[in-house]
């Protein structure tokens, strides 16, 4: 058995929270203050993740795959998001999708991404995203999770293990966000994050 999800320390996101409507419905009511650069900044969200990563380990790599039907996936190759067993035995992840980043979404000065806009959290990618399918890989076990607008529609799916650690980050922008547009000079993204590579691999026309 685990250890009791009460007694879980919140560093990033609250455990007892599993998913908070009130803030999801808050960020689309408001796309162009959460995602001002439209679909990309949802990339420079996600890519922070890896980069906290990335910084944490010493060092990783990251893959931005740009699909035909306007979907993003971003995979890197991190330890994989914290997912624990409680008290009765339940697989728990830490709430990263449906809940508040406790670091930012209510202090927008404290980091600013690429795009030199506040970084709000992975919450904002999962509310503004017609769909989105976290897939987790960690040395104690995989999982699939996919949500709709950041609200979960289905539990942690377990995946057969693959050898590897990391996590991959599937979804489709809401077509109010508009048409991604990737910026032509990638090199800040290395300026600041110099711990994370990112390789951008567009397959929209295939």
């Amino acid at each position: 058995m685990g250890v009791s999800g009460a007694s879980w320390v919140n560093t990033t996101h609250d455990w007892a929270g599993g998913v908070d409507t009130e803030h999801l419905a808050r960020i689309r009511r408001s796309p162009a203050e959460f995602a001002p650069e439209g679909p990309w900044h949802l990339v420079l969200e996600v890519l922070a993740y890896a980069a906290d990563e990335a910084s944490a380990t010493g060092g990783g790599r990251c893959i931005v795959v740009l699909h035909p039907d306007r979907s993003l996936c971003v995979r890197d190759d991190g330890r994989g998001t914290d997912t624990r067993a409680d008290e009765h035995g339940r697989m728990v992840k830490k709430p990263v999708m449906a809940t508040k980043d406790l670091r930012f979404f209510d202090f927008p000065q404290a980091e600013e991404l690429p795009d030199g806009r506040p970084r709000r959290g992975m919450s904002v990618v999962a509310a503004l995203s017609e769909w989105l399918v976290h897939t987790n890989r960690r040395r104690s076990g995989a999982w699939n999770q996919r949500y709709e607008h950041g609200v979960p529609t289905t539990g942690l799916e377990p995946l057969a293990a693959d050898g590897t650690t990391g996590t991959a980050v599937h979804f489709r922008p809401d077509e109010s966000l508009g048409a991604l547009t990737v910026p032509a000079d990638l090199a800040r993204l290395a300026a600041t994050w110099p711990h994370l590579h990112v390789r951008l691999d567009d397959r929209r026309n295939d």
